[in-house]
């Protein structure tokens, strides 16, 4: 009987990872490199198609290395050009990718958890629970997935996607070590060379984890915010119980001194009818936000079932922001992309094997809308 060999999918490695890997192999450094770029830039799916390799590597890495990324279950397209992948990764759940085109720019959206654990009230994705943190190679293999589906891969060619959002399904920072490894890789020259400003991790506020990312890079920072105080963000984001708005902004100010370059943060505002999108909290916001450099994202609710939140009406989002531009805060609002394929911000789901059974507790029949809750505070 013969033991089955695991092989190592270097698809997630980063250039230290992988320099170490040949070394282990005896080989020289730059063998690392050569298999960096095919890998990235070319999109090889396997080691028979690096030309420049000798055969006899070739066979070597065949037999102990493996290049894997997740499996594409479905690719819709909506009629905006938006693109969404269902992707199903080690252990049956499947998580969600976006692409979404505006003339020269194409940004995608990646998962980095399936289902996510932090329970953010107008989020589909929290309603279905965790199950896992993705791998670096799975993380990465998102961004090689939407590449590729515009054929061949091709490094001299112009770029398919432009910007990369960590936005996607999950929480990035509860996944620190393999989110970083894949940003690197974002960022590397040898694989895909996308600027420190085009390459940006979203967080809930998760305060430690901020003060760790910035020893290991510089990647642009977004915060999903969602309210002016920390009475109604306790509600929508319950992670700020434990790092609460003072704190958030401390973290992030540290951040943004630690940049080489001057730069703001985004911060991301769900507008929700009735709840957060008055007068009375835009006014609140402004005062806020005066204290911490940064742009504004206003993100009109994009409904899910059993959501207990609505839409709010084009004349209050306009009011909404006409308030922050009078008080000086550079704001835009975000169209709503992709909804018909269910791609919109706040709706991805996947398939979730929840591991946690918080998916239980939203069962329409025995579920108290949220909104309900919040208008009483």
């Amino acid at each position: 009987m013969t033991d089955t060999i695991t092989k190592t999918n270097l698809l997630g490695m980063s250039p230290e990872q992988l320099d170490a890997f040949f070394a282990d192999q005896g080989e020289k450094r730059f063998r690392a490199t050569q298999v960096l770029k095919w890998m990235h830039q070319h999109g090889a799916e396997s080691f028979d198609e690096m030309t420049n390799i000798s055969k006899a590597l070739r066979d070597k890495l065949n037999q102990v290395a493996e290049i894997r990324e997740p499996e594409v279950v479905t690719q819709d397209i909506s009629k905006d050009g938006t693109r969404k992948w269902v992707i199903r990764i080690d252990g049956g759940s499947c998580v969600e990718t976006v692409l979404i085109p505006e003339g020269d720019r194409a940004t995608l959206c990646i998962s980095s958890q399936a289902g996510c654990s932090l329970d953010c009230s107008f989020c589909s994705t929290g309603k279905q629970g965790f199950n896992r943190n993705l791998s670096a190679a799975e993380v990465i293999g998102q961004l090689r997935i939407a590449i590729k589906s515009f054929g061949p891969m091709d490094p001299a060619g112009p770029r398919r996607v432009t910007n990369v959002v960590l936005m996607g399904m999950g929480e990035p920072l509860m996944n620190f070590e393999n989110v970083v490894k894949a940003i690197i890789l974002m960022m590397e020259d040898n694989a895909y060379g996308l600027s420190k400003r085009r390459v940006t991790l979203s967080t809930a506020g998760v305060v430690p984890a901020i003060d760790k990312l910035r020893e290991v890079t510089d990647v642009s920072l977004a915060i999903s915010l969602h309210a002016p105080n920390d009475e109604l963000r306790n509600v929508l984001v319950p992670i700020n119980k434990r790092y609460p708005i003072k704190e958030l902004f401390a973290a992030c100010h540290r951040y943004l001194e630690g940049l080489s370059d001057r730069r703001v943060i985004t911060i991301e505002y769900t507008l929700m009818s009735g709840i957060n999108d008055q007068v009375v909290h835009a006014k609140e916001l402004g005062k806020l936000l005066k204290t911490l450099p940064c742009k504004l994202n206003l993100i009109p609710f994009n409904p899910f079932p059993n959501s207990g939140y609505e839409r709010p009406s084009d004349t209050a989002i306009k009011a909404f922001k006409d308030v922050m531009l009078k008080a000086g805060i550079l704001t835009t609002v975000r169209r709503t992309r992709g909804d018909e394929i269910d791609a919109a911000c706040g709706q991805l789901v996947g398939q979730v094997e929840d591991k946690t059974r918080r998916s239980q507790k939203y069962i329409p029949v025995v579920q108290e809308s949220t909104a309900e809750v919040l208008k009483s505070l």
